[in-house]
Protein backbone atom coordinates (compact mmCIF):
# COMPACT_ATOMS: atom_id res chain seq x y z
CA UNK A 1 0.00 0.00 0.00
CA UNK A 2 1.39 3.42 -0.97
CA UNK A 3 2.06 5.65 2.00
CA UNK A 4 4.20 8.63 2.85
CA UNK A 5 4.89 10.85 5.85
CA UNK A 6 3.76 14.42 6.31
CA UNK A 7 4.58 17.18 8.77
CA UNK A 8 1.21 18.46 10.01
CA UNK A 9 0.84 22.08 11.08
CA UNK A 10 -1.91 24.60 11.78
CA UNK A 11 -2.79 27.84 10.06
CA UNK A 12 -5.89 29.79 11.04
CA UNK A 13 -7.34 26.88 13.05
CA UNK A 14 -7.05 24.43 10.11
CA UNK A 15 -4.57 21.59 9.70
CA UNK A 16 -2.20 21.47 6.74
CA UNK A 17 0.65 19.23 5.77
CA UNK A 18 3.88 19.11 3.76
CA UNK A 19 5.42 15.88 2.48
CA UNK A 20 8.27 15.21 4.91
CA UNK A 21 10.71 14.45 2.09
CA UNK A 22 10.81 18.23 1.42
CA UNK A 23 11.17 19.31 5.06
CA UNK A 24 14.70 20.09 6.24
CA UNK A 25 13.94 21.29 9.77
CA UNK A 26 11.50 23.13 12.00
CA UNK A 27 12.83 26.28 13.63
CA UNK A 28 11.69 28.88 16.11
CA UNK A 29 11.08 32.29 14.58
CA UNK A 30 14.29 34.29 14.63
CA UNK A 31 15.41 37.70 13.42
CA UNK A 32 14.09 38.19 9.87
CA UNK A 33 15.81 40.72 7.62
CA UNK A 34 13.32 42.49 5.38
CA UNK A 35 13.89 42.55 1.63
CA UNK A 36 12.91 45.77 -0.22
CA UNK A 37 10.20 45.50 -2.89
CA UNK A 38 9.38 41.89 -2.00
CA UNK A 39 5.75 40.69 -2.24
CA UNK A 40 3.81 41.16 1.02
CA UNK A 41 3.93 37.43 1.84
CA UNK A 42 7.75 37.39 1.72
CA UNK A 43 8.73 38.33 5.26
CA UNK A 44 12.42 38.54 4.39
CA UNK A 45 15.46 36.32 4.85
CA UNK A 46 17.09 34.57 7.79
CA UNK A 47 20.63 33.36 8.31
CA UNK A 48 20.17 29.67 9.00
CA UNK A 49 23.44 27.88 9.73
CA UNK A 50 25.27 30.12 7.27
CA UNK A 51 22.63 29.94 4.53
CA UNK A 52 20.49 32.92 3.57
CA UNK A 53 16.97 31.47 3.50
CA UNK A 54 13.90 33.36 2.23
CA UNK A 55 10.94 33.24 4.63
CA UNK A 56 7.33 33.16 3.40
CA UNK A 57 4.39 33.99 5.67
CA UNK A 58 2.06 31.12 4.72
CA UNK A 59 -0.93 32.97 6.24
CA UNK A 60 -0.37 35.88 3.84
CA UNK A 61 0.38 33.56 0.93
CA UNK A 62 -2.96 31.79 1.41
CA UNK A 63 -4.83 35.07 2.03
CA UNK A 64 -5.59 34.47 5.70
CA UNK A 65 -5.93 37.23 8.26
CA UNK A 66 -2.61 38.34 9.79
CA UNK A 67 -1.88 37.41 13.40
CA UNK A 68 1.11 38.13 15.58
CA UNK A 69 3.63 35.38 16.22
CA UNK A 70 3.22 33.37 19.42
CA UNK A 71 5.45 30.96 21.35
CA UNK A 72 4.01 28.21 19.12
CA UNK A 73 4.83 29.94 15.80
CA UNK A 74 7.42 28.01 13.80
CA UNK A 75 9.30 28.26 10.52
CA UNK A 76 9.25 25.05 8.50
CA UNK A 77 12.44 24.95 6.44
CA UNK A 78 11.81 23.19 3.15
CA UNK A 79 13.96 22.29 0.20
CA UNK A 80 12.72 21.86 -3.34
CA UNK A 81 15.29 21.30 -6.08
CA UNK A 82 18.11 23.61 -4.96
CA UNK A 83 15.86 26.18 -3.34
CA UNK A 84 15.58 26.39 0.43
CA UNK A 85 12.54 28.29 1.72
CA UNK A 86 11.11 28.83 5.18
CA UNK A 87 7.34 28.94 5.75
CA UNK A 88 5.93 30.62 8.87
CA UNK A 89 3.10 28.55 10.37
CA UNK A 90 0.99 29.00 13.50
CA UNK A 91 2.07 25.73 15.10
CA UNK A 92 3.62 22.43 14.08
CA UNK A 93 1.65 19.39 15.21
CA UNK A 94 3.14 16.00 14.38
CA UNK A 95 4.54 13.69 11.74
CA UNK A 96 1.90 11.37 10.33
CA UNK A 97 1.75 8.43 7.94
CA UNK A 98 -0.70 9.02 5.10
CA UNK A 99 -2.06 6.26 2.91
CA UNK A 100 -2.69 7.25 -0.70
CA UNK A 101 -6.19 5.76 -0.49
CA UNK A 102 -7.04 8.22 2.30
CA UNK A 103 -6.54 11.33 0.13
CA UNK A 104 -9.44 13.13 -1.53
CA UNK A 105 -8.75 15.11 -4.70
CA UNK A 106 -8.15 18.85 -4.32
CA UNK A 107 -10.10 19.78 -7.44
CA UNK A 108 -13.37 19.19 -5.64
CA UNK A 109 -12.56 21.74 -2.92
CA UNK A 110 -10.82 24.69 -4.51
CA UNK A 111 -10.78 26.45 -7.83
CA UNK A 112 -7.10 27.33 -7.43
CA UNK A 113 -6.30 23.72 -6.65
CA UNK A 114 -2.80 23.83 -8.14
CA UNK A 115 -1.26 24.45 -4.69
CA UNK A 116 -3.35 21.74 -3.01
CA UNK A 117 -2.36 18.08 -3.24
CA UNK A 118 -5.61 16.95 -1.65
CA UNK A 119 -7.19 16.36 1.73
CA UNK A 120 -5.94 13.53 3.88
CA UNK A 121 -8.38 11.80 6.23
CA UNK A 122 -6.40 10.48 9.19
CA UNK A 123 -8.03 9.24 12.39
CA UNK A 124 -10.98 11.62 12.03
CA UNK A 125 -8.75 14.58 11.16
CA UNK A 126 -8.88 16.41 7.84
CA UNK A 127 -5.46 17.69 6.77
CA UNK A 128 -5.07 19.83 3.66
CA UNK A 129 -1.93 18.73 1.83
CA UNK A 130 0.01 21.51 0.13
CA UNK A 131 2.15 21.07 -3.00
CA UNK A 132 5.50 22.54 -2.13
CA UNK A 133 6.60 22.78 -5.77
CA UNK A 134 3.61 25.02 -6.58
CA UNK A 135 4.14 27.18 -3.48
CA UNK A 136 7.81 27.57 -4.46
CA UNK A 137 6.88 28.49 -8.06
CA UNK A 138 4.35 31.10 -7.00
CA UNK A 139 6.66 32.45 -4.28
CA UNK A 140 9.67 32.98 -6.50
CA UNK A 141 7.92 34.53 -9.51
Amino acid sequence: MDSFKIVAFTLAEEEYGFDIKNVQSIERVQQITRVPNAPNYVKGVINLRGNVTPVIDLRSKLNFEHTDNTDDTRVIITKYDDLELGFIVDQTKDVLDVLSKDIESASSIASNSEIFEGIAKINGRLIILLKLEELVKTSTN
